[in-house]
C-alpha cells in the first residue's frame, strides 16, 4: 500500500514494499542508475522506489494510460529530474529508452494487473458492475474498441478468443450469444455484454460473476497484453545490465506462465523460485491483491545467453 500521507490514490499498490526490495538490492552507491517502471499508473509504486533510490539515480516511468500519467506527473513532481514520465506501451520500451539517449537500465519493474482506477472509472468500460461504453482500451487515443472487436471477429474466433485469453469453458455458447446480441444490436454497453453472457452460462459459480472471464479475455484482446509481455520480457534480456534485476507483478495465469518462463531461461538467476504472494493484511484492504505473483530475476553475466525473438506463438492473437 502507498505510504504517501499528502495523496490519496484510488488504486492501491500491490505489494510495494515487497517490490522495491526486490528491484531496489541495495542503497545506491551514487552512481547515477537508472531504473524504469513500464507500467507507471498513478505512482504508488514508483513513488516508494524513489524513496529508496539515491540522490544521483533515476526513474523512467512508462505508461499507455494518458490520465494515469498525469497523476503521476502531478504525484511523483517532488522528486524533479530524477523521475521521467513517457507516454507509451512497454512494447516499444527500447525506443522509449534510446529518446532518452538511455542503452541499458539497472532494474526493470512491471505491474500487469489492470488498476482499480480503471475499473472503477465506469466510461473506461472495463468492469460489468458499472454501465459504461464498450472501451476497455488502456490509451483510448489509438486501437479499436472492445465493441468494434466484437464485431470485427467472426464466432469461431470470438470463442478462441474468450477460450484462450479468459479460459472459459463455455466459450462457444457465449460467443454464439454475444454475435447474436451484436446483430440485433442490442450490446449498448457493459450491463449488456454481461447480462448477455449471464444468460449462455450454463453455470453460475460462488462468489464469481459469470461475465468475469470474457470481460478479462475481451480486456487482453483489446490491448494486445500477452503479446506486450512477450515483447517486455525479450527487451528485458538486452535492456538491463548485467545484474540488473526484473521484477513483475501478474494477475492471471497466462502472463504469470510467460514471465515465469523467460525469467527460467538462460542468462537469468531467480531472486525468487516460487513467486511470493501478498499477506493477509494486505487482502484485508485490497481483496483485488488476491491473485497477485511477484517474481523477480538477476540478468546474470553469462556466455549461453538466449537472443531476443520476436516469435510469440504460445497463445492465440485477435
Amino acid at each position: 500500500m502507498d505510504t504517501d500521507s499528502t495523496w490519496t490514490p484510488a488504486h492501491l499498490s500491490v505489494m510495494a514494499n515487497e517490490s522495491a526490495a526486490l528491484l531496489v538490492s541495495r542503497p545506491s552507491p551514487g552512481t547515477g542508475r537508472v531504473y524504469c517502471d513500464v507500467t507507471l499508473g498513478a505512482g504508488g509504486h514508483a513513488a516508494l522506489f524513489l524513496q529508496h533510490l539515491g540522490p544521483q539515480d533515476r526513474l523512467i516511468g512508462v505508461d499507455r494510460d494518458a490520465t494515469a500519467l498525469a497523476l503521476a506527473h502531478e504525484r511523483l513532481r517532488r522528486f524533479g529530474p530524477r523521475f521521467v514520465a513517457i507516454h507509451g506501451a512497454f512494447a516499444d520500451l527500447p525506443r522509449h529508452l534510446a529518446g532518452l539517449g538511455i542503452e541499458q537500465v539497472d532494474g526493470l519493474f512491471a505491474d500487469l494487473g489492470v488498476s482499480s482506477m480503471q475499473l472503477d472509472t465506469a466510461s473506461r468500460g472495463f468492469s460489468f458492475q458499472n454501465r459504461g461504453p464498450l472501451d476497455m482500451r488502456m490509451d483510448p487515443s489509438t486501437g479499436e474498441s472492445a465493441l468494434e472487436l466484437l464485431q470485427r471477429l467472426e464466432e469461431g474466433r470470438l470463442a478462441q478468443v474468450l477460450a484462450e485469453y479468459g479460459e472459459e469453458r463455455h466459450a462457444r455458447r457465449i460467443a454464439r450469444a454475444i454475435k447474436v446480441a451484436v446483430t440485433e444490436g442490442t450490446l449498448n454497453d457493459t450491463l449488456a455484454l454481461a447480462e448477455v453472457v449471464r444468460r449462455a452460462s450454463p453455470i453460475v459459480e460462488r462468489h464469481k460473476h459469470p461475465a468475469t472471464r470474457t470481460f478479462q479475455a475481451l480486456r487482453i484482446a483489446v490491448n494486445d497484453e500477452l503479446r506486450q509481455v512477450h515483447l517486455l520480457t525479450q527487451h528485458a534480456q538486452t535492456l538491463l545490465r548485467h545484474g540488473g534485476r526484473f521484477v513483475v507483478l501478474t494477475f492471471h495465469s497466462l502472463e504469470d506462465r510467460l514471465v515465469k518462463h523467460a525469467m527460467r531461461g538462460p542468462g537469468w538467476s531467480l531472486l525468487t523460485k516460487r513467486p511470493q504472494t501478498c499477506t493477509e493484511e494486505e487482502l484485508a484492504t485490497n481483496p483485488r491483491a488476491r491473485s497477485a505473483h511477484l517474481r523477480a530475476a538477476v540478468r546474470a553475466a553469462t556466455g549461453a545467453e538466449a537472443s531476443p525473438s520476436d516469435e510469440f506463438t504460445t497463445e492465440a492473437r485477435a
